[in-house]
């Protein structure tokens, strides 16, 4: 993610398939290996660059998952259209005046957007979501040629997206009183810059499934094995409420050294066209991750602990809504 900080110190084509009633049997212990797993395992395709080979066998793997626990899954296609400005790109990627360019190119993309009912019956009223594309370019390499390759994104998308596939599990095992959508977003790195980033995102805000959610949660870089997630600027105006709620419960848990209850970052995300779209979404983000828009974002640097540290606490927040 190529995302603006400002330190605070100092056509859309719906595939619907829908699925049976699920089960309330199984077990409802959320598991931070089992996340792990899931992390390795959207590595293992390869970087999730739209229109690849990889993005596309990563998306059937992870549309199989929320089948798999799911009540109902939409893969959202649709495509956008990234326009290459020469000068611009080369000065985002730090390239030389003459360095060769990509062409502007139309580009196929899917937002996988999954629904768990709840034990009332009602329309699901949260969102959780976050990216599952990874960066075409390493933007942050110290030399020109690294910076013209994509990276595996293990934090950098990959670890949200493990614990949601995770947390659908542990919510159809054991029903919430309240429903959640959980929403899987494309494009969010395409980049370089902020223009053709947070794609997905803008996508579903304009178009969202199955019905509009009245508040989110989005998780981004959640799987650093030095997990330090603060409060998020934006977050805070848009739905203080909900960020307290977040770190009370975290803290109340146990994950005090993980959620820290400070502000730090206002960050340019997925959760900013959602709250403009009025979604006010919260940004759980520990940004402070050396090996962020670079060759170095493997599994090697996550763990199992602090992905169980975050889905435990997404866990305990939704079960307490009543």
């Amino acid at each position: 993610m190529h995302k603006s900080i400002k330190p605070l110190f100092g056509a859309l084509a719906a595939l619907s398939i829908a699925l049976p009633p699920a089960g309330c049997a199984g077990r409802a212990e959320f598991s931070g290996k089992t996340a792990y797993s899931s992390l390795v395992k959207q590595v293992s395709f390869g970087p999730r660059v739209p229109g690849t080979a990889a993005h596309d066998a990563c998306r059937d793997y992870l549309a199989a998952e929320l089948k798999a626990t799911a009540d109902s899954v939409q893969v959202q296609h649709f495509e956008y259209r990234r326009v290459v400005r020469p000068a611009s790109y080369r000065r985002q990627l730090r390239l030389a005046a003459d360095a060769p360019v990509p062409a502007s190119s139309t580009y196929p993309m899917d937002n996988i957007v999954a629904v768990v009912n709840g034990a009332n019956g009602k329309p699901p009223e949260l969102l959780l979501c976050a990216h599952w594309d990874s960066r075409p370019t390493a933007d942050q390499e110290t030399s020109a040629a690294n910076r013209l390759k994509p990276i595996d994104g293990a934090n950098d998308g990959a670890s949200g997206v493990a614990i949601l596939l995770e947390l659908a599990r542990v919510l159809h095992a054991k029903r919430p009183t309240q429903g959640v959508i959980l929403a899987l977003f494309d494009g969010e790195d395409l980049g370089p810059g902020t223009e053709d980033m947070m794609v997905g995102a803008v996508h579903y805000a304009k178009n969202p499934l199955p019905v509009k959610p009245k508040e989110g949660i989005l998780l981004d870089m959640v799987g650093d094995a030095d997990l330090g997630i603060y409060k998020e600027g934006a977050s805070l105006d848009a739905n203080r409420a909900l960020t307290e709620t977040i770190f009370a419960t975290a803290g109340r848990l146990g994950y005090g050294k993980q959620f820290v209850p400070e502000l730090k970052f206002t960050m340019e995300d997925d959760h900013i066209p959602l709250i403009a779209a009025g979604i006010p979404t919260v940004d759980l983000i520990d940004f402070d991750y050396l090996p962020w828009h670079t060759l170095r974002d493997t599994p090697d640097k996550c763990s199992a602990e602090s992905l169980e540290a975050v889905g435990k606490t997404l866990a305990a927040v939704v079960y307490d809504r009543k």
